[in-house]
């Protein structure tokens, strides 16, 4: 907990963690080190920084997401989680995601150097996600992330379109609809030394897109393509 006298800038992280991941600090001394960037060592009296606690973060964000998207796209094969978890945790959108939140708000750095601050408030978000996890534990950390990151900073639909492919795309649209998917193999014949398979997309038990290919896959992939011409979401 705060000691008796609590200063100006504890009052301000303190104030800044409650509002913007809604979790109340027991001991601030780790949020103070998760918002110190390395420039600022020996700058007011700081000796530390936030490295350790960004490495400790990073791993513990990758984790939380992988579980988090594995329960929220059952169908989604390893591959597709791979990626949408890869566009979630990348440099580029940490980056964003402290933006978002606000994190130069209460960033300690040497102001009087050139630096990417987009990129500080990445590292910084990381390193409040590891102070989080040692003030907390690992499940009020992914309750909060779940609640005040995930849902208020995450535009799923966007980077599902950006990054996944047609049968994955498929499932989730049929699964935000509550529709049953099927993938229907309707065929499949070897010829001068190779196979095609036909598939064909059932909606509802209702035949739509049909697709080819000399793997199940590429099949399904060019099913569940030509699903969504027939559908008009393309």
């Amino acid at each position: 907990m705060f000691r008796n006298k609590r200063t100006e800038g504890e009052l301000k992280l303190y104030r800044f963690i409650l509002k913007k991941f809604g979790y109340r600090p027991k001991r601030i001394a780790y949020f103070q080190k998760a918002v110190t960037h390395r420039s600022h060592i020996n700058e007011e009296g700081h000796h530390y920084s936030n490295e350790r606690l960004e490495y400790l973060g990073d791993a513990i964000l990758d984790s939380i997401t992988a579980e988090y998207l594995f329960l929220k796209f059952p169908e989604n094969d390893e591959g597709a989680l791979t990626k949408l978890k890869s566009k979630i945790v990348n440099r580029k959108n940490l980056s964003k995601l402290g933006e978002d939140i606000g994190i130069r708000e209460v960033l300690l750095y040497n102001k009087s150097r050139s630096i990417n601050i987009s990129t500080l408030e990445g590292n910084a978000f990381e390193a409040i996600v590891g102070a989080i996890y040692l003030d907390g534990g690992y499940e009020k950390t992914k309750k909060i992330l779940n609640e005040y990151v995930f849902r208020k900073y995450l535009d799923f639909n966007q980077i599902l379109h950006e990054e996944i492919d047609f049968k994955s795309k498929l499932y989730i649209w049929c699964q935000r609809k509550k529709l049953k998917l099927h993938f229907k193999l309707v065929s499949e014949e070897h010829a001068e030394g190779q196979w095609q398979y036909t598939i064909v997309v059932q909606i509802n038990n209702q035949d739509y897109g049909i697709g080819k290919g000399k793997s199940k896959k590429v099949a399904e992939q060019n099913a569940s393509k030509e699903t969504f011409e027939l559908l008009g979401e393309l």
